[in-house]
């Protein structure tokens, strides 16, 4: 689901993607790469919590990341 107009509606997989890398871009664009953050769960393998600090650390530029090992 993608929202347009302020209303919801159905939409294609390229259509939802783009849409969140949008909104990424558009709040690092006004806000900066620090204001944007990521949680990863400690239940994941270490290739996804490795591709997920990564693309953080080199798309975004946000050393931003947590996880829940401490729980």
């Amino acid at each position: 689901m993608v929202r347009v107009n302020g209303r919801l509606r159905a939409a294609t997989w390229d259509e939802a993607l783009d849409a969140a890398a949008a909104g990424l871009k558009a709040n690092v664009d006004r806000w900066g790469p620090q204001s944007v953050g990521i949680f990863s769960c400690s239940k994941a393998t270490n290739e996804v919590n490795y591709a997920a600090q990564k693309f953080l650390r080199a798309a975004v530029g946000s050393n931003n990341i947590d996880s829940c090992n401490r729980t």
